[in-house]
């Protein structure tokens, strides 16, 4: 559960600087709400991925870590900003999500 909680502070602040940076990126963005709304989620974020690393085998936790940033980004991205891959993508989102699924079965 702390795995698809601190991924999904990941992502939303990734969509959060996406909407708010996107193709303009200035040294003035440091110093704005949405910035340290950003930082608060990524350091929330953090806490959460080093609490699964302490409780959990390192190559276990890696691949938790990468089938639910896998599946979270891509239906985020679908979901909120209206991104359609192709058929084919999908299916290799499912086999890689699969693989890692696999890789951390006990």
């Amino acid at each position: 559960m702390v795995v698809i909680a601190s991924q999904l502070l990941f992502t939303a602040g990734d969509l959060l600087a996406r909407q708010h940076i996107k193709g303009d990126f200035t040294a003035a963005n440091f110093l704005t709400g949405w910035f340290a709304a950003y930082l608060l989620l990524r350091t929330a974020a953090t806490l959460g991925q080093l609490y699964v690393l302490s409780a959990i085998d390192l190559g276990k936790t890696m691949a938790l870590f990468g089938a639910a940033s896998v599946m979270i980004a891509n239906v985020l991205g679908w979901l909120v900003l209206q991104e359609v891959l192709s058929p084919i993508a999908y299916v290799g989102i499912g086999l890689a999500v699969l693989a890692l699924a696999i890789m951390s079965w006990r």
